[in-house]
């Protein structure tokens, strides 16, 4: 019977071995069918007409430092802008690529100017450059607002991902707008997307080893740099005016999303939370990618939250 109880333990510590070697293996191919169900997706959604830009302007002397511009349709003296930073994990994409297809023609359409811009990349970068570049991409705007038919006094910075934290950064931290010659006076609202970034240390310990590297690379490892770049603890006030979280339903992204609407209401600044079904890597790109189509569930409350921010 002793030999038999210690084979049947032998047999679950086996089991139990298997099942704990399994897991990552299991977790890896939860990743790459997320990528691959991503990756259709972005196929189906290259079926969408790109808008082309009416112009493409450059804010500094480094080739990323560019941007697009679209001009509002069907209005009649300056109009708002909505300013779009994408994503890439701090290190990667592009304002051509990672940017829905349907927000330039859905919000140019609403009678609203429209820019999407690039910035530096890390590692040739740093994160505070980046939240630099925003800034100057604003200015070079805001500069040439006569022109281009820019009401300076409606201004929304939106990003998704890396931009949603850089975005939230400059919309917390004036330091960003007041090397440029701006202010928060310059913008009216933030509508950062399903950022996961917000609190730096916190998303750092709990990192998975995919994205270990990704935040390590961006943030370093000095405690008191990582707080710096957290929108959370910057929040402390004076901030932006106005802020629209959205995000879909990743665990860390929920909880940074509680956690910078928490830190904005104890500054007594007005933000609004929003969120919207989608899991994963999926639910991620997918709230980035439709965001401006009529039919996706968050396009109409952030058409309402503009308009009321703008007073159209």
């Amino acid at each position: 019977m002793k030999r038999t109880l210690l084979l049947s333990l032998g047999a679950m510590a086996l089991i139990g071995t298997s099942i704990a070697q399994a897991a990552p293996g299991d977790r890896l191919r939860e990743r790459l069918r997320e990528r691959m169900e991503a990756r259709k997706g972005a196929q189906a959604d290259s079926q969408t007409p790109r808008t082309r830009p009416d112009q493409t302007l450059a804010y500094g002397s480094d080739p990323l430092q560019e941007l697009d511009f679209y001009k509002a349709k069907n209005g009649s003296g300056p109009a708002p802008l909505v300013i779009f930073v994408h994503g890439g994990g701090w290190k990667r994409g592009s304002k051509d690529v990672a940017g829905s297809r349907y927000a330039p023609g859905h919000y140019t359409g609403l009678g609203y100017n429209y820019a999407a811009i690039n910035y530096r990349l890390v590692p040739g970068a740093t994160v505070e450059q980046q939240a630099g570049d925003v800034a100057l991409a604003l200015k070079a705007l805001l500069n040439r607002a006569a022109s281009l038919g820019i009401d300076r006094r409606r201004v929304v910075l939106s990003g998704h991902s890396a931009g949603a934290h850089l975005v939230a950064l400059v919309g917390t931290d004036e330091q960003y707008l007041r090397a440029a010659g701006l202010s928060f006076a310059d913008v009216r609202g933030v509508l950062p997307n399903d950022g996961a970034a917000y609190d730096v240390p916190t998303q750092i310990a709990g990192a998975g080893r995919f994205m270990l590297d990704t935040y390590t690379q961006a943030f370093g490892t000095d405690p008191a740099r990582q707080r710096n770049l957290s929108p959370t603890f910057q929040a402390t006030g004076p901030n932006a005016p106005a802020f629209l979280l959205i995000h879909v339903q990743r665990k860390d992204g929920v909880a940074q999303n509680k956690g910078l609407e928490a830190a904005l209401r104890q500054a007594g600044t007005r933000v609004e939370r929003r969120e919207f079904p989608g899991d994963g890597l999926q639910g991620h790109a997918e709230i980035n990618r439709q965001l401006g189509n009529p039919d996706f569930a968050a396009t109409p409350v952030v058409d309402a939250w503009l308009k009321q921010l703008f007073g159209g």
